[in-house]
């Protein structure tokens, strides 16, 4: 019986530890169509590479995330369920609530182990980790360059992949997420 409670307890222990090293903050969801998914969070900062276009996990409050997937309903014919949404142009505008003080950025194509491919960036929130923080994500379609579309896209969909959303989240608390680590 003590037995059965000491590995008990090891896997809680585990369990616990894998998904504290895993803490994300949702910060919202979102569905565009034709049917791509998109998940908000803000993550623990991380070393990213090539560190010549990250900021250094050292100067990162968070890592500002975008998880864009097909959705496994409802897409366009041929596409690949719960597939990575590619090419798309995804920016985030974080405004400190009790300052006004705002920082700008691009997410960009990034890859891990726990979420695949997502659009993300490591920041250093404009001002305390403890404030409030709206966010405003824009999220644009694949240039002409960037995509082309087929002719049965056309008739199915429509002339373009879809048209630019705008999504405002506000009284984000980061606190957390920024203090804890991945190490």
């Amino acid at each position: 019986m003590k037995f059965s409670y000491k590995i008990l307890s090891i896997t809680i222990l585990l369990i616990n530890t894998i998904f504290s090293n895993a803490q994300e903050l949702i910060i919202g969801e979102e569905r565009i169509e034709p049917g791509i998914v998109v998940i908000f969070e803000g993550a623990i900062k991380d070393m990213i590479m090539p560190s010549s276009t990250n900021l250094n996990e050292n100067l990162t409050d968070i890592h500002i995330e975008a998880r864009v997937n097909w959705d496994v309903d409802n897409i366009p014919k041929g596409t690949p369920k719960g597939g990575f949404v590619p090419y798309l142009h995804i920016n985030a505008l974080i405004t400190n609530q009790k300052t006004g003080l705002k920082t700008f950025i691009d997410l960009i194509p990034h890859i891990n182990l726990s979420d695949n491919f997502h659009y993300a960036r490591n920041i250093s929130l404009p001002g305390k980790i403890e404030d409030l923080y709206s966010v405003k994500y824009t999220i644009s379609p694949p240039s002409k360059y960037d995509v082309s579309l087929h002719m049965d896209w056309k008739k199915e969909i429509g002339n373009s992949f879809f048209e630019t959303v705008t999504y405002t989240y506000k009284d984000i608390k980061f606190e957390e997420i920024a203090k804890a680590s991945r190490r």
